[in-house]
């Protein structure tokens, strides 16, 4: 009987923490312009750009919802929030048909579920907007 009762305080306990642990773990995830801003951080926006070239492109990184960051591990990441981003799904597949070397406004590129590989839909790009990391400041030098 103790033994019986010992075991349901126990998992009533663990379901108990189950519970409120869901929550926390909820709100932990940012929202599409949450984690966009924080990527972006300490970044200055250049002049919104109609095509960008492939080779800077080679690092895709889908925003839920909000936009796709392209990237080639340089200074430069540019932004494209695309038309029908509500569509975008951060563990989609991005398929992109170019015509020739640059990925341009315009393009459309087309989402694919990453279980399965079934068509979930598409977005039309827009502008790329070049986000580059301020030159660092030299150090004044000592005064002899």
């Amino acid at each position: 009987m103790m033994h019986s009762t010992l075991i349901r305080a126990l998992l009533a306990t663990g379901a108990g923490a189950m519970l409120l642990s869901t929550p926390l773990a909820a709100r932990e995830r940012l929202t599409g312009e949450a984690q966009l801003s924080k990527m972006l951080e300490g970044r200055v926006a250049g002049k919104p750009v109609d095509c960008i070239d492939l080779h800077d492109a080679t690092n895709t990184t889908i925003i839920d919802k909000t936009a796709i960051v392209y990237s080639n591990g340089n200074r430069v990441i540019y932004v494209n929030r695309p038309q029908n981003s509500d569509s975008l799904d951060d563990d989609d597949i991005l398929v992109t048909k170019t015509w020739g070397s640059q990925l341009c406004r315009m393009d459309i590129v087309n989402l694919h579920e990453r279980s399965g590989g079934f068509y979930s839909g598409f977005v039309g790009l827009n502008s790329f907007v070049p986000y580059t990391l301020p030159p660092k400041a030299k150090a004044p030098k000592p005064v002899s």
